[in-house]
């Protein structure tokens, strides 16, 4: 949403109570008064829906046992934690990032995960090389697009496409949220030996054919 500057004439006394709760929510001062007088005239802006869907999405995710959802008031990012069917028990961090606009994509995932064991490593880089192929074939000709991605040292980035259609706030958060459990499932369970590689790919295109919204 486009910003404009605007001069204001307040008092004193209200710009220190508007600072000291800026900074307890972890907000700018302009940031505090716009959210607030968005809320008085009832406007939803793209900050305050993104925190909507983090809500949801975190009452979705809270009964779930494999995943522990974690986000901050105001925050533009949600982490997801989740442990490993692997010796040691090794932690993966999901973070989701959503962005206040964006034609082509609305935000990212990424998933990091910090371990020592080169064959882990080498397993997990074989797993995200292959998510990459199984969504160019059975994600990419349903979105029309490429499916954004990068693999860097103990981080795998995703770009969240724009979605396939207009779609509610529970509805986008249900989107993302089976997302990540799909992603967290398929993985853990290539890793630990249950799923093949031609398993991960046959489960991820029958979900994926279920899906009414794409990201």
């Amino acid at each position: 949403m486009k910003k404009t500057l605007y001069s204001v004439l307040l008092d004193e006394g209200v710009v220190r109570e508007i600072d000291r709760l800026a900074h307890r929510n972890g907000l700018s001062r302009s940031s505090l008064v716009n959210q607030i007088l968005a809320e008085y005239v009832d406007m939803i802006t793209p900050e305050r829906r993104i925190g909507d869907v983090f809500r949801a999405m975190e009452d979705l995710l809270r009964p779930d046992t494999e995943l522990v959802p974690f986000f901050a008031p105001n925050a533009m990012t949600m982490s997801m934690k989740s442990a490993l069917d692997y010796k040691y028990r090794p932690t993966v961090k999901y973070a989701v990032e959503l962005q206040p606009s964006g034609d082509s994509t609305i935000g990212e995932l990424s998933v990091i995960f910090r371990t020592q064991s080169a064959s882990l490593l080498e397993a997990m880089d074989r797993f995200f090389r292959l998510w990459k192929r199984t969504e160019d074939l059975y994600l990419a000709p349903r979105l029309g697009r490429e499916i954004q991605c990068a693999l860097y040292e103990n981080r795998y980035v995703r770009q969240l496409a724009a979605p396939t259609k207009d779609c509610s706030v529970d509805e986008l958060a249900e989107t993302i949220s089976g997302y990540v459990r799909m992603f967290d499932r398929l993985m853990k369970g290539y890793l630990a030996g249950r799923l093949s590689a031609s398993d991960v790919a046959g489960q991820y295109d029958a979900e994926a054919s279920q899906r009414k919204i794409l990201i």
